[in-house]
């Protein structure tokens, strides 16, 4: 095995799931297959039919199956790596979600642990917030500390705040919904390029997640978590963790603090990473990746030609 130390793979999070997603690498490669079998009996629900039958995307698209299936699907573009190459990445983190791919690649969470937790962490964020009373929306086009003067003067009696620092110029808000869309109008008087209420059910890391947040807690404390195997870069304080408290600490804060994205990606750029890999589907990371660190070279994984490709690069 070898580990570079200027290669960082990270792993999307929710938002970038669809229908179909990784049947080409499927078609080449068995561990796709076999990782989401293995997620599949884990929570006895067929994760693979989800994200490959069209009739299923409302149902794919509910956040307690979205968060195992993208799980699912960023370990299973892992296995497929980790099977065929020999090079490792020195440093991992994950978008959100992504984070908890990021966790079991590092050996700190066995997969199918995992898979039971972030299907849990999905339930529970739902239940904290029922569907129509929370939403989120993308800021484009304004500093960051604008966004969160715009959310602070929105949010009256209710909760809108700055939740993920994307890139420059892209901070996503979430909140009560009546809050975001005041939170969007004041956006725009302020000189933002667009405001995007997005679909999704539920504001994630936001103080309306502390409830979720709490009861994850739980649920963490009775996991046997490991030191990683890498560097890994949590969303929540851009640090890298080591003992399994300061881990769960970290799992908790996330779920109702903000994603510092921009900062995460910048202090792997400073301490010498030169080449980003997003390992999963879509190519949501690699857009707001290219913002953050403009020098390096940064490329997606989740198809067989984009394997092969990687392959060749390294």
């Amino acid at each position: 095995m070898n580990q570079q130390h200027n290669l960082a793979f990270v792993f999307p999070g929710q938002g970038s799931q669809s229908i179909g997603m990784l049947d080409d690498l499927a078609q080449h490669y068995p561990e796709v297959k076999q990782t989401f079998e293995q997620a599949s009996a884990a929570l006895n629900k067929d994760l693979w039919a989800l994200v490959t039958e069209s009739a299923l995307e409302a149902e794919l698209n509910q956040t307690h199956n979205t968060q195992p299936a993208m799980l699912a699907a960023g370990v299973a573009v892992w296995r497929v790596w980790t099977q065929h190459s020999r090079i490792r990445p020195a440093w991992l983190a994950g978008h959100s979600l992504g984070e908890y791919s990021a966790l079991v690649c590092a050996g700190v969470l066995d997969f199918e642990e995992a898979i039971k937790l972030v299907a849990l962490r999905g339930t529970l964020m739902q239940e904290a917030v029922p569907q129509g009373v929370g939403a989120m929306a993308a800021i484009l086009g304004l500093d960051d500390d604008v966004v969160v003067d715009v959310c602070a003067h929105a949010a009256g009696n209710e909760i809108v705040s700055a939740v993920n620092f994307n890139s420059q110029g892209q901070v996503v808000i979430a909140g009560h919904a009546a809050a975001v869309e005041r939170a969007m109008a004041g956006a725009k008087d302020a000189g933002a390029k667009r405001a995007v209420r997005l679909p999704v059910s539920v504001p994630s890391h936001c103080a309306l997640m502390q409830p979720a947040a709490e009861k994850l807690a739980h649920a963490l404390d009775n996991l046997t978590l490991h030191a990683p195997n890498a560097t890994l870069i949590h969303n929540v304080d851009v640090l890298a963790h080591q003992t399994p408290e300061a881990i769960r600490f970290a799992l908790k804060e996330q779920l109702y603090k903000p994603v510092r994205w921009v900062d995460t990606i910048g202090h792997m750029a400073h301490h010498g990473v030169s080449h980003f890999v997003e390992c999963g589907p879509g190519k949501v990371l690699i857009g707001l990746n290219k913002r953050i660190a403009k020098e390096a070279t940064h490329c997606s994984l989740y198809d067989a030609q984009t394997l092969n490709t990687l392959m060749e690069q390294l």
